[in-house]
């Protein structure tokens, strides 16, 4: 660890703890896991999956004009704009 580390910790429960516990590098494994969850956190509510009242205002005049639209390739839940022709909506990689 280089001098410009901070040594950060959290509570475990039992089996979270028991399963990393034989781990050789466990402090790279859970960096790579925070590094990876905090690329998929909603731009949004910032992963407290709540927005304030005014988040919820801006989404609301927002979804005024987008809807959820169903992949056809992964069938995961997306935003499409209402105002754009509706196309196919797998992404690239299943197309």
């Amino acid at each position: 660890m280089n001098s410009k580390s901070l040594v950060i910790t959290f509570k475990a429960d039992r089996s979270l703890a028991a399963a990393i516990r034989g781990m050789e590098n466990r402090s790279k494994f859970i960096r790579e896991a925070v590094f990876a969850a905090l690329e998929n956190v909603c731009p949004v509510c910032k992963g407290s999956g709540i927005l304030t009242v005014n988040q919820m205002r801006h989404w609301d005049r927002f979804a005024e004009d987008h809807r959820l639209r169903e992949c056809t390739g992964c069938h995961e839940e997306h935003l499409v704009c209402a105002h754009e022709p509706r196309k196919r909506t797998a992404h690239k990689r299943h197309e």
